[in-house]
């Protein structure tokens, strides 16, 4: 391994919008693997460029490439909602040094905070780690939390199929991760 990629390993680079370029980092945490760059490029294409006037929630928040990258887009709000305290309080230290008012976080369970009625979103991340099998659980729940036009980005380890309730707007593969947006039928 280069020395490059060693200082590297703990560290994403937010690809667009006004903190382009700038490094997020994260510690160490089972389960945890920031959403790669070229994925990141292909949804935020898909969702348009930027996100201005937006809603989001980043439900499994990790590394908070995700919930950053939307912050960064121009996304009035972010709600980034991770349960590891160490992995928390990286995301809150992150949030401090980009200095991004539009970001607010939560250390709490993903699927306990699904079940409560926490407004409504314009598009919801939602990138459980892989091994979870919580994701035909969590999308009936977070069905009610979507605006009119709003959806559901999922990320996941193998392909995973929604049900009739849910149709697939776009849908790809890169590496071992499979990722796909979705929206209320």
């Amino acid at each position: 391994m280069s020395a490059l990629q060693e200082n590297n390993i703990n560290k994403v680079r937010i690809i667009g919008g006004t903190h382009r370029s700038r490094l997020i980092e994260f510690p160490d945490a089972e389960g945890l693997r920031p959403t790669p760059d070229r994925v990141r490029e292909t949804l935020f294409n898909w969702l348009g460029q930027t996100l201005y006037g937006k809603r989001c929630l980043d439900l499994f928040a990790g590394s908070g490439a995700l919930g950053f990258e939307a912050a960064s887009r121009g996304a009035e709000q972010v709600l980034m909602v991770e349960n590891n305290r160490a992995v928390y309080r990286a995301l809150q230290d992150n949030a401090k040094k980009l200095a991004l008012i539009n970001v607010a976080l939560r250390c709490e369970d993903g699927l306990k905070f699904a079940l409560q009625q926490n407004g409504l979103f314009d598009v919801v991340f939602l990138d459980p780690p892989f091994k979870s099998d919580c994701l035909p659980q969590l999308l009936p729940l977070l069905k009610n939390s979507l605006v009119q036009g709003g959806m559901i980005y999922v990320e996941s380890g193998t392909v995973f199929e929604p049900d009739a309730a849910w149709r697939v707007v776009k849908r790809a593969k890169a590496g071992a991760v499979h990722y796909q947006l979705l929206e209320p039928v």
